[in-house]
């Protein structure tokens, strides 16, 4: 039980963290990119990174690991499915968001210049996963509550 309980709560935890870290970094990227503007842009990336890895890895724990209702209820659950479906949206969102963000830490290492002209829609981008994030968590709550499961 309290296994079941510290993956759940580490879980949450790594939802919260990671609405807060794209939150984060879409107002970061809006904001002036200088030297202290990209550190504010990759700090945040960095916790967006680390809660998707939290998140990521609790939940195959509890989906499937056999710490919560079983497999089966997962994969039949309405919501459940809806709330897959947002988190492969946001991986797939994440792609380029990732790339760049690599190619700019990697530059700025380097001390050379960083081309930010996509700073906006890579704003945009993480807007989008955050509100995805919510959706996540709304579909999370439906869950709890014994909405979607199919009879």
């Amino acid at each position: 039980m309290l296994t079941r309980w510290l993956v759940a709560a580490i879980h949450l935890l790594g939802l919260g963290i990671g609405l807060g870290a794209v939150w984060a970094r879409a107002h970061a990227l809006r904001g002036m990119l200088d030297r202290a503007g990209l550190e504010r842009v990759f700090y945040a990336d960095t916790w967006w990174g680390v809660a998707a890895l939290v998140w990521i890895s609790t939940g195959l724990m509890r989906a499937f690991g056999g710490l919560e209702k079983g497999t089966a209820y997962y994969l039949n659950n309405h919501w459940f499915l809806a709330k897959m479906g947002a988190l492969v949206l946001v991986l797939a969102l994440e792609v380029r968001p990732m790339l760049t963000l690599i190619r700019w830490r990697t530059l700025a290492v380097r001390g050379q210049g960083i081309d930010t002209r996509s700073a906006a829609s890579l704003s945009r981008v993480s807007l989008v996963q955050a509100g995805l994030v919510l959706f996540m968590v709304l579909a999370a709550a439906a869950m709890a509550r014994g909405l979607g499961a199919r009879t």
